[in-house]
């Protein structure tokens, strides 16, 4: 099913946010985040951070809500929220931005937000621009994110 682009969350993706934010468990930083994907089945996905005593093995919250949209079957991102506790506005880790990539696409619309409600609306391209996608791998577009027109593989 083809999902229409939207303009800023609903009322659902940031209550989902939120409740996911309260769920987090961050004893180490003390910083707790809820991440809300919308699929492109129009299905909404949650993930909260869990943090780890040996750190490198915490879970961020976008990762975790790609784990469950990919549990129910879906493969493409239509929409992202991500929401942070604090006055400051956050958006994806390095790593995450790449996660995002694997599933949705340079015009993916990623709402940037706190309890209140949404702070910034960026895209996933304006995040993380010349990405590397699953096109590259199959030659479909160059190093500078162009069509390859003429077939031949990178």
């Amino acid at each position: 099913m083809a999902q229409r682009k939207l303009d800023k969350p609903t009322v659902e993706m940031l209550g989902i946010a939120k409740r996911a934010l309260l769920r987090a468990y961050a004893p180490y930083s003390q910083f707790p985040v809820g991440a809300v994907l919308l699929g492109a089945n129009g299905r909404l996905y949650a993930g909260c951070n869990v943090e780890n005593a040996a750190y490198p093995q915490g879970c961020c919250a976008e990762a975790s809500a790609i784990s469950a949209m990919v549990m129910d079957g879906e493969q493409r991102i239509a929409a992202a929220l991500v929401m942070g506790g604090g006055p400051a506005t956050i958006a994806p880790c390095g790593g995450c931005r790449q996660r995002l990539r694997e599933f949705a696409e340079d015009e993916t619309p990623i709402f940037l937000c706190g309890p209140e409600g949404l702070r910034h609306k960026t895209t996933l391209g304006e995040l993380l621009p010349l990405a590397f996608g699953p096109e590259n791998l199959t030659g479909e577009k160059n190093l500078t994110g162009e069509k390859n027109l003429t077939g031949d593989k990178p």
